[in-house]
């Protein structure tokens, strides 16, 4: 007899994997759009005739484009099969960098990047369910985990190119790269990738807001999802403010800024190695308190050094990477927590972690972009976001003991 439990394991099996080379390949267009297009922006600023804040906006509205996406994507593809979802997405995310690279203002490129970022979060959804529909549990585990790299080397990777294109061949040539990129992802998925989901199984959407409401009632997931959103995704506010300060405040050249940010962003990736070394030998709690720590260490050496007219390279970069490292101490555990709070809301929780991370980005990198000094504005969010995270996480704590302490009481006595 089937049970539960194998019915999963037996459909994977009956299921065409999809190429992982096409998953990886849909994914990193999702994340290298985000970050391609930050050393161009002191380019398109003065092509534009805009601010530096009114620019650091196309990062912010992509963030948050990416934080509803998520929400969304997921019940839609359950209810219409993967391949059509992710096909309009990918048609939505070429149509608009197309009208990116022909923009005419700066609020027009504006609204074109949340609607670059609508369809850009199709792969980067719909490629984990796709890789859980096709594969075993040991397989997936695998393969999500090669396609969790690729997200995480996309924005070092992405700076690289994207001074590259900008300084040679302009800054409206990277939509022009990134359309020709969703063209090649919309005529790979036509022709190769097989629909791994039943489409017209259903989905009850009343069911998906009943999740979403349950979280939102649960103070143990608030506090791991708002803090561990605190403490990731506001370095992107440095990230988009980040070509401002080096080459306006520093003096330095613009195609020394995506060798910089691919340095600061390295510091995610060791804070990953590091905590998922350290996962198993130290406390959950420790790993998130300690991880929030070293970002609040690394924002008050950049907000002092700011506030202080003592700003260069060396106290830019190390309090930068700080706080990216502390982040990616801090990242892993936060979303597994939030997801183990309810074992029967897992999606849900995944989804709406995602949103309320990418939602508090986009809310921290539109902040950085007030005032006139970029270098003291990031200063400021950051240090506010890495004491609202350990505020979160010591939150989070208590209410998960004492919930414990109740689940307890309640137990028989034998």
């Amino acid at each position: 007899m089937t049970t539960t439990t194998d019915a999963p394991q037996l459909r994977a099996a009956l299921v065409r994997p999809a190429p992982l080379w096409l998953l990886a390949l849909i994914t990193f267009s999702g994340t290298l759009a985000m970050h391609v297009f930050v050393p161009a922006l002191p380019l398109a600023a003065r092509d534009l005739g805009a601010s530096a804040g009114s620019l650091q906006l196309t990062i912010s509205f992509y963030i948050l484009g990416l934080a509803f996406g998520q929400l969304f994507y997921g019940p839609i593809s359950d209810r219409f099969g993967r391949r059509p979802v992710l096909m309009v997405g990918l048609t939505l995310y070429t149509l608009t960098s197309i009208a990116a690279a022909l923009t005419p203002s700066a609020e027009a490129l504006i609204a074109t990047r949340l609607l670059q970022a609508l369809g850009g979060c199709a792969g980067l959804v719909l490629g984990r369910a796709i890789v859980r529909d096709g594969s075993g549990m040991a397989d997936s585990t695998r393969r999500l985990a090669t396609m969790n790299l690729i997200v995480i080397l996309g924005p070092g990777v992405a700076p690289l190119i994207g001074t590259a294109v900008s300084e040679t061949l302009g800054w409206r040539a990277i939509f022009i790269g990134l359309a020709a990129m969703g063209i090649a992802n919309l005529l790979l998925t036509w022709r190769v990738l097989p629909e791994t989901a039943r489409p017209g199984a259903g989905v009850d959407f009343r069911s998906v807001l009943s999740g979403y409401r349950r979280l939102l009632r649960s103070p143990v997931f608030l506090g791991y999802a708002v803090g561990g959103g605190l403490a990731t995704t506001p370095m992107y506010a440095f990230i988009s403010a980040a070509p401002f300060i080096f080459t306006t405040e520093l003096g330095r050249p613009a195609h020394e800024v995506g060798t910089y940010l691919a340095f600061v962003v390295a510091g995610v990736w060791l804070g990953n190695l590091g905590s998922s070394r350290l996962v198993g030998r130290v406390r959950v709690g420790k790993l998130l308190t300690g991880g929030s720590a070293i970002s609040l260490l690394g924002a008050l050496t950049l907000l002092v050094s700011a506030a202080s007219g003592h700003l260069s390279i060396a106290t830019v970069l190390a309090g930068a990477t700080l706080f990216t490292f502390g982040a990616g101490v801090a990242s892993a555990p936060a979303l597994a927590e939030a997801m183990s709070v309810d074992p029967h809301l897992a999606g849900s929780a995944s989804g709406f972690y995602g949103f309320i991370q990418m939602a508090i980005g986009a809310f921290a990198t539109s902040l950085s972009g007030l005032g006139g000094t970029p270098a003291l504005a990031s200063g400021l969010v950051l240090t506010a976001a890495a004491l609202g995270a350990q505020l979160c996480f010591a939150l989070a704590l208590r209410a998960s003991r004492l919930a414990a302490v109740q689940h307890l009481a309640t137990l028989p006595e034998v």
